[in-house]
Protein backbone atom coordinates (compact mmCIF):
# COMPACT_ATOMS: atom_id res chain seq x y z
CA UNK A 1 0.00 0.00 0.00
CA UNK A 2 1.47 3.34 -0.99
CA UNK A 3 0.63 6.65 0.60
CA UNK A 4 -0.20 7.52 4.16
CA UNK A 5 -2.14 5.06 6.24
CA UNK A 6 -4.26 5.68 9.30
CA UNK A 7 -4.98 3.52 12.31
CA UNK A 8 -8.52 2.96 13.52
CA UNK A 9 -7.77 5.01 16.64
CA UNK A 10 -6.48 7.95 14.60
CA UNK A 11 -9.61 7.97 12.43
CA UNK A 12 -11.94 7.58 15.41
CA UNK A 13 -10.29 10.53 17.13
CA UNK A 14 -10.21 12.67 13.97
CA UNK A 15 -13.90 12.16 13.25
CA UNK A 16 -15.17 12.01 16.84
CA UNK A 17 -16.63 8.52 16.52
CA UNK A 18 -15.95 5.24 18.26
CA UNK A 19 -13.69 2.58 16.85
CA UNK A 20 -16.80 0.39 16.89
CA UNK A 21 -18.40 2.73 14.32
CA UNK A 22 -15.44 2.31 11.99
CA UNK A 23 -15.42 -1.47 12.50
CA UNK A 24 -19.14 -1.45 11.65
CA UNK A 25 -18.35 0.29 8.35
CA UNK A 26 -15.71 -2.36 7.73
CA UNK A 27 -18.18 -5.18 8.48
CA UNK A 28 -20.60 -3.63 5.97
CA UNK A 29 -17.83 -3.58 3.34
CA UNK A 30 -17.74 0.22 3.15
CA UNK A 31 -14.04 0.42 3.95
CA UNK A 32 -11.35 -2.21 3.50
CA UNK A 33 -8.34 -1.69 5.71
CA UNK A 34 -5.16 -3.63 5.23
CA UNK A 35 -3.88 -5.66 8.16
CA UNK A 36 -0.54 -5.57 9.88
CA UNK A 37 -1.05 -8.43 12.29
CA UNK A 38 -4.05 -7.38 14.39
CA UNK A 39 -3.62 -3.71 13.44
CA UNK A 40 -5.94 -2.19 10.84
CA UNK A 41 -4.36 0.26 8.42
CA UNK A 42 -6.74 2.50 6.51
CA UNK A 43 -5.83 4.19 3.24
CA UNK A 44 -6.53 7.82 2.40
CA UNK A 45 -9.37 6.51 0.24
CA UNK A 46 -10.89 4.74 3.27
CA UNK A 47 -10.46 7.93 5.30
CA UNK A 48 -12.31 10.00 2.66
CA UNK A 49 -15.13 7.41 2.49
CA UNK A 50 -15.57 7.55 6.27
CA UNK A 51 -15.56 11.35 6.15
CA UNK A 52 -18.22 11.42 3.41
CA UNK A 53 -20.38 8.84 5.18
CA UNK A 54 -20.27 10.82 8.42
CA UNK A 55 -21.03 14.06 6.56
CA UNK A 56 -24.06 12.44 4.93
CA UNK A 57 -25.25 11.04 8.27
CA UNK A 58 -24.97 14.52 9.82
CA UNK A 59 -27.40 15.91 7.25
CA UNK A 60 -29.88 13.11 7.84
CA UNK A 61 -29.03 10.67 5.09
CA UNK A 62 -29.30 6.97 5.75
CA UNK A 63 -26.15 4.90 5.59
CA UNK A 64 -27.39 3.34 2.36
CA UNK A 65 -28.02 6.76 0.80
CA UNK A 66 -24.50 7.83 1.75
CA UNK A 67 -23.01 4.74 0.16
CA UNK A 68 -25.15 5.07 -2.97
CA UNK A 69 -23.94 8.64 -3.54
CA UNK A 70 -20.31 7.80 -2.82
CA UNK A 71 -20.45 4.81 -5.17
CA UNK A 72 -21.82 7.01 -7.96
CA UNK A 73 -18.52 8.92 -7.99
CA UNK A 74 -16.67 8.39 -11.22
CA UNK A 75 -13.43 10.36 -11.50
CA UNK A 76 -13.27 9.55 -15.23
CA UNK A 77 -16.42 11.64 -15.89
CA UNK A 78 -17.96 14.89 -14.68
CA UNK A 79 -20.15 13.32 -11.96
CA UNK A 80 -23.17 15.35 -13.08
CA UNK A 81 -25.52 12.42 -12.34
CA UNK A 82 -24.12 12.06 -8.82
CA UNK A 83 -24.43 15.78 -8.15
CA UNK A 84 -27.99 16.06 -9.52
CA UNK A 85 -29.06 13.08 -7.44
CA UNK A 86 -27.47 14.54 -4.33
CA UNK A 87 -29.11 17.92 -4.92
CA UNK A 88 -32.54 16.27 -5.19
CA UNK A 89 -31.93 14.29 -2.00
CA UNK A 90 -30.83 17.44 -0.16
CA UNK A 91 -33.90 19.34 -1.39
CA UNK A 92 -36.25 16.57 -0.20
CA UNK A 93 -34.50 16.35 3.16
CA UNK A 94 -34.60 20.14 3.56
CA UNK A 95 -38.33 20.27 2.73
CA UNK A 96 -39.00 17.53 5.26
CA UNK A 97 -37.03 19.30 7.98
CA UNK A 98 -38.75 22.62 7.28
CA UNK A 99 -42.14 20.91 7.64
CA UNK A 100 -41.01 19.34 10.91
CA UNK A 101 -39.85 22.77 12.09
CA UNK A 102 -43.27 24.29 11.28
CA UNK A 103 -44.96 21.42 13.14
CA UNK A 104 -42.72 21.95 16.17
CA UNK A 105 -43.38 25.71 16.11
CA UNK A 106 -47.14 25.01 16.06
CA UNK A 107 -46.83 22.60 18.99
CA UNK A 108 -44.77 25.09 20.98
CA UNK A 109 -47.39 27.78 20.36
CA UNK A 110 -50.10 25.38 21.56
CA UNK A 111 -48.11 24.56 24.69
CA UNK A 112 -47.57 28.27 25.38
CA UNK A 113 -51.33 28.83 25.08
CA UNK A 114 -52.19 26.00 27.47
CA UNK A 115 -49.56 27.12 29.96
CA UNK A 116 -50.85 30.69 29.82
CA UNK A 117 -54.44 29.57 30.42
CA UNK A 118 -53.36 27.46 33.39
CA UNK A 119 -51.35 30.31 34.88
CA UNK A 120 -54.28 32.72 34.41
CA UNK A 121 -56.61 30.25 36.09
CA UNK A 122 -54.26 29.88 39.06
CA UNK A 123 -53.84 33.65 39.38
CA UNK A 124 -57.60 34.28 39.35
CA UNK A 125 -58.32 31.72 42.10
CA UNK A 126 -58.75 33.52 45.38
CA UNK A 127 -57.53 31.76 48.50
CA UNK A 128 -60.35 30.53 50.73
CA UNK A 129 -60.79 32.53 53.90
CA UNK A 130 -63.27 30.21 55.56
CA UNK A 131 -62.58 26.78 56.87
CA UNK A 132 -64.60 23.93 55.41
CA UNK A 133 -67.63 22.78 57.39
CA UNK A 134 -66.86 19.36 58.94
CA UNK A 135 -70.54 18.26 58.60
Amino acid sequence: MTGKTHTISELAQEFGVTTRTIRFYEEKGLVSPMRDGQKRLYSNSDRVRIKLILRGKRIGMTLQECVDFIDMYDPEHNNAEQLRSLIENVKRRRDSLLQQKRDIDDMLAGLDEVQGLCEESLASDKPRTTTPNPD
